[in-house]
Formats: C-alpha cells, structure tokens, sequence
C-alpha cells in the first residue's frame, strides 16, 4: 500500500512538474487584476511540455537551415532529379536490350490464318474502331481503310507504328501501346490489311498520299 502510494505521489509530482498546473482553491495567489465585463485573468505559465516542444522544433530548424547552407554545393534538387531521369533511362535501354522483339518493327509480319485474323476483327469492334471507320471500315470521322490511299501508310508496320502511338495529332485517335498488348496490335493491323480491296456499303472519298497498289481481299497479306 505504501508503495501504490508512493507511485502515485511520484507521478502527481511529475505531472506538476511538466505542467506547473496549480492545486485547486488557490486561483486567488495567481489573479490578476484585469478585468474584462467580469472574466478575470490567472497568470500562469506556459507548461514546461509545450515549452521543451517549441525549443525542439527551433533546434531541428537550425539544424535544417545549417544544412541547407553548409551542404548546398553537395545537394542539389536538380542533379538529383537529372541523376533520377537518367537511371530511369538506363533502366529503359536495358529493359529494350533484353526484349528486343516487343521494340523492333523490323520482324513484323502481318497474319494471314483465320484464328488471327477473327482476333483482329475482335479488336476492331471491342475497341471502338468502328466509331470512327465504320464496321465495312468504309470510313466516317476517320479514313476509309478499304481503299489504296494511306495518311500514314497501309503496310503492316506503319498500320502497327499508327495503332502504337496514335494518329495523327489533334484527329482523335489515341495510342494503343498500353492498352493492347504487341500481338493484339499486329491481329489488329493484320485484320485491316485483310480488308483491303472491300468494297463498304458507303465508303468514304480517299484521303492521303501515300498510295499502294489495288489489293484484292482474297490476296492480301
């Protein structure tokens, strides 16, 4: 019992030594005389808790300011920043250096089966193609792909190259890349190769100078 009595008498001492609080009953010692429509004012002071905080925080900003005075010329947001876009890029290059096949256009082939091809007319619709180049891909906001005249080629790669990274700037169409994966781009691509030489219910006036050869659909490749 005396040690229950003990602790607790030591940690009331505590307390009133990190908050300088006063007992009860003895406002009447610390009053001062102001008097504001009848509010009077007791005089104590600012508990030495919030006191040791303040003197902290003025402590780790001298400690800030001394740094960023004295280690300027070693720190620099900047250089950290180029050091940051520069790795990033290393991490690119060797990521492109160890899969070479998803970059380079130079392998690509278009698809000539069945099986790619019904994939590629899949992609066609799931991904609104036709909003713009109709379902007969005839043509309407966007060009008539059926036709031998390209804005930005009507080979598997350019067609690949234009589904990638988008049309041209401004027109709507926006980049694949992220969307589908490179395979799903080149059934996409294979697919609008086979339907040149269609004939679309409406098709729209040709439109580009990049011109190829009549293609019939049943040779295309």
């Amino acid at each position: 019992m005396n040690k229950n009595s003990e602790n607790i008498s030591g940690w009331k001492r505590f307390m009133k030594s990190m908050t300088k609080a006063h007992e009860l009953g003895t406002e009447e010692d610390i009053m001062l005389d102001h008097d504001y429509d009848g509010i009077r004012e007791l005089d104590n002071v600012l508990p030495p808790w919030w006191l040791y905080g303040f003197y902290i925080t003025i402590a780790i900003s001298i400690f800030y300011i001394t740094q960023i005075f004295y280690n300027s010329e070693k720190y620099s947001q900047a250089e950290e920043y180029a050091a940051e876009v520069a790795k990033g890029k290393e991490e690119v290059e060797a990521y492109k250096a160890a899969n070479p096949e998803l970059f380079n256009t130079d392998n690509i082939v278009a698809f000539t089966d069945a099986e790619n091809l019904a994939k590629g007319k899949e992609l066609f619709t799931s991904k609104t193609c036709f909003a713009c180049h109709l379902n007969d891909l005839g043509g309407s906001i966007g060009p008539n792909l059926t036709d031998n005249t390209w804005i930005l080629g009507g080979d598997v790669k350019s067609l690949f190259n234009t589904i990638t990274n988008g049309g041209r700037p401004g027109k709507g169409m926006i980049a694949w890349e992220s969307t589908i994966t490179r395979e799903e781009r080149i059934q996409l691509a294979s697919y609008i190769i086979s339907m040149q030489g269609t004939t679309p219910a409406n098709p729209k006036a040709a439109e580009g100078d990049i011109i190829f050869p009549k293609v019939d659909a049943d040779t295309a490749e």
